[in-house]
């Protein structure tokens, strides 16, 4: 991890090296880009990396507001901000994560669990309020028309499309950080899949330019994943504690009752009955019959998959603490009574004859005749 003081030394640019200073050589390339703003030569080329492109003045009735579209400068301003979540996850993980889980003694499997929520009970709480801050700025809470309102939505103000970046710069950092952590083989297909669907939905939202529509279900996302992931930090901590899963779970319901309405409502019911329903990817137009059931079918099948999951687990979950009960009913089992000892006759047996331990056969008693 970064910034920690060690005493082994590992060869220069070797696998080790990379692992245990990633975040050391992030932070110096971001130190690099800085410096570049103090120079006049650099500045026009560091900017690029840090502010986000492709401003347009879009008049109003007072005056003009500088708005935003997306373009491909966007990968380097997208690059820029996953070496910073990269130094930030690992000031996280060295401060906060490692001195908690050390007092808490735990196994290996739950230290990398116990890590996981950490990181993202973070990032969860820190997206919830600050996606709230600009869903209620912008009002679109207050008018939900606007979510399909004058669609497409290409001209973004700079908070929403700061936030799309600093969301695609996150879950990307997440890709490399499966390396950097050592994560198990066994946690990797997991940790993959909603690494994957985070990434196709916000990216979706982006470039579909429906960046309202995904900021609200953002919102109802993290803050269910907020919930669960603060609620296994909690049994970690007492394994008794499990309210808080009983909570989730209720919520995690409830939310995808929610997203299901609202993106049936915004892309079925509100761009459907748009008059603008022409293919025209240069103005950012996507709104045709093909594309609105592509995104509800996918929105659809992850909220089904993500459901079935949550019921699977339940299910198992449920199985198991019945047989626990059951078998606790049944009570010890009665104790088994030593085997009776059976005397054997000196010497050993050779083909059912016993034989002397010299070799010899021992001798027969003679009976007695009455």
């Amino acid at each position: 991890m970064a910034f920690r003081r060690r005493t082994k030394s590992y060869p220069l640019f070797s696998q080790e090296f990379v692992i245990h200073n990633h975040a050391d050589i992030g932070f110096c390339l971001v130190l690099c880009v800085l410096i570049g703003l103090m120079f006049e030569v650099t500045a026009k080329t560091a900017f690029l990396f840090i502010l986000p492109q492709y401003n347009v003045s879009v008049p109003t009735a007072d005056s003009e507001t500088v708005h935003y579209h997306y373009g491909p400068k966007d990968l380097v301003t997208i690059l820029f901000y996953i070496f910073i979540t990269i130094i930030l996850h690992a000031v996280v993980q060295e401060y906060i994560l490692d001195k908690i889980s050390k007092r808490l003694h735990l196994s290996k499997v739950k230290h990398s669990k116990f890590n996981e929520s950490g990181q993202l009970v973070i990032f969860h709480l820190s997206s919830v309020v600050w996606c709230f801050y600009v869903v209620v700025t912008e009002g679109y809470l207050t008018n939900p028309r606007s979510l399909w309102e004058d669609y497409p939505h290409v001209y973004l103000p700079f908070q929403v499309k700061f936030f799309y970046l600093c969301q695609l710069a996150y879950w990307l950092h997440a890709l490399p950080e499966l390396y950097f952590q050592k994560v198990r083989k066994e946690e990797i297909p997991r940790q993959l899949q909603y690494i994957c669907l985070y990434l196709v939905h916000i990216a979706g939202a982006y470039l579909l330019n429906l960046s309202r529509l995904g900021l609200i279900l953002l919102l109802l996302q993290y803050c269910t994943e907020f919930l669960f992931h603060m609620a296994r930090l909690f049994y970690f901590a007492d394994e008794n504690n499990e309210k808080l899963f009983n909570a989730w779970a209720a919520v995690f319901g409830v939310t995808r009752l929610f997203i299901l309405t609202l993106a049936v409502l915004a892309i079925g019911f509100g761009l459907a009955r748009m008059e603008n329903q022409a293919f025209d990817p240069e103005k950012g137009n996507f709104n045709t019959l093909l594309c609105r059931l592509c995104v509800l079918l996918l929105v659809c099948a992850a909220q089904a998959w993500l459901m079935w999951r949550v019921i699977h687990s339940q299910l198992r979950h449920w199985r198991e603490y019945w047989n626990e009960q059951s078998a606790k009913r049944r009570g010890p089992a009665a104790p088994r009574l030593p085997a009776r000892l059976i005397k054997r006759e000196s010497g050993y047996h050779e083909n059912g004859v016993v034989k002397a331990e010299n070799g010899t056969s021992p001798r027969t008693k003679k009976l007695k005749s009455p």
